[in-house]
């Protein structure tokens, strides 16, 4: 019995591993998709908000999460995936999920950038555990919103989080923090 249970445990791990090599996503369209998005965030943001073009040429890099889509009831999460840009090239692939708990209702999708005004808040982001840990008070309701935010990220480095394109009805107070993961898409 113990032979067929190590039998079995080898073959799971095999499996397992197999399925694990073949969703790596190495040779996936997944990098060029998530760089389409960027690139159409980053057009709409900059017709939006013409003030961020200049923002963007005067960052050492930006974050672009094109869409993050965030739900919550009590407790809340959100995950997207995104781009870190240095100049128009992409370097890096990151997912952000976040968990919440607070007063909160609802679900809703929105759009955020993240500059990096100077190299050094850039190269600290890029080899830094990827936490911004946050507090905030929020509605979003169709494509209207205001945000009341502080974050770690913009009150302990000079970089300037921009939140748009906000939609979906979320109502609430929270406290929450974001992972940023690189990720190979």
């Amino acid at each position: 019995m113990k032979h067929l249970s190590r039998r079995s445990f080898a073959l799971g791990s095999l499996a397992a591993s197999s399925l694990a090599a073949c969703s790596n996503g190495i040779g996936s369209p997944g990098a060029a998709t998530i760089d389409a998005r960027v690139d159409t965030t980053l057009e709409g943001m900059f017709a939006e908000f013409p003030g961020t073009r200049d923002l963007a040429s005067r960052a050492a890099g930006t974050l672009v999460m094109p869409l993050v889509t965030e739900v919550g009831l009590g407790l809340g999460g959100s995950f997207g995936r995104g781009a870190l840009r240095v100049g128009s090239s992409t370097v890096d692939y990151y997912s952000a999920t976040s968990g919440s708990a607070g007063l909160q209702i609802g679900a809703q999708q929105f759009s955020h950038v993240l500059f990096f005004m100077t190299p050094e808040a850039l190269l600290e982001f890029r080899r830094g555990p990827g936490w911004a840990a946050g507090a905030d008070i929020e509605y979003a309701f169709r494509d209207q919103s205001e945000m009341l935010r502080a974050e770690t990220t913009t009150s302990l480095a000079p970089v300037i989080a921009v939140v748009f394109a906000q939609t979906g009805l979320r109502l609430g107070a929270t406290l929450e923090g974001t992972k940023y993961t690189r990720i190979i898409p």
